[in-house]
């Protein structure tokens, strides 16, 4: 005779086997959904656009004292990382980039206002193909990247949302001390 734990377990079993590729399909979509969300995620804290919305031109690269970068560097390391991670999820001709030389802009200043511009459309262009990718339903979140070490397309969705989240931060406290940071959630 079954213990009362060991009856609800395979009663549990039991509905899980029924439940089958249907319920499945709806944990995978969740799933999906859910890390997508995350890759633009304003609900814990300020998101991107939040962050860099109405940043004054000639504050765009000042670095405050005791800040290592301005805010147009910021921006474009988050644009170069998250480019290269969709790169390499997407192109199977992947070259890896240099670190640190081809994720940090070389001037603390964008070269001009369309440059500035540029950089925020590309970085907004790339977080839609990488949350399209995520919901792609061809795809295996949990396969391995082919032209990876191992890396899971899960795996670089979420560095590129823990990647944004820490680099948004940065970009709120450079505001702070620059003076230009007035709302938001940070």
């Amino acid at each position: 005779m079954r213990s009362i734990p060991e009856a609800r377990h395979a009663q549990g079993q039991v509905r899980r086997e029924k439940r089958g590729k249907r319920d499945m399909m709806d944990t995978n979509d969740a799933l999906r959904e859910q890390i997508a969300r995350i890759l633009d995620w304003h609900d814990a804290h300020v998101d991107f656009d939040a962050a860099v919305a109405d940043v004054p031109g000639d504050k765009r690269g000042a670095v405050p004292p005791g800040s290592a970068h301005s805010i147009w560097q910021v921006v474009e390391h988050l644009r170069l990382a998250q480019h290269d991670i969709l790169d390499f999820c997407v192109n199977p001709t992947y070259e890896e980039m240099a670190w640190p030389d081809d994720y940090w802009p070389k001037t603390p200043a964008p070269p001009s206002s369309a440059a500035w511009d540029e950089s925020l459309t590309a970085y907004r262009r790339d977080r839609a193909a990488m949350q399209a990718l995520v919901r792609d339903p061809g795809i295996d979140l949990f396969a391995r990247v082919p032209q990876g070490t191992g890396q899971t397309y899960l795996r670089e969705a979420l560095l590129v949302a823990d990647h944004a989240a820490y680099h948004i931060g940065q970009i709120v406290l450079i505001r702070r001390q620059l003076g230009i940071w007035s709302g938001g959630k940070a």
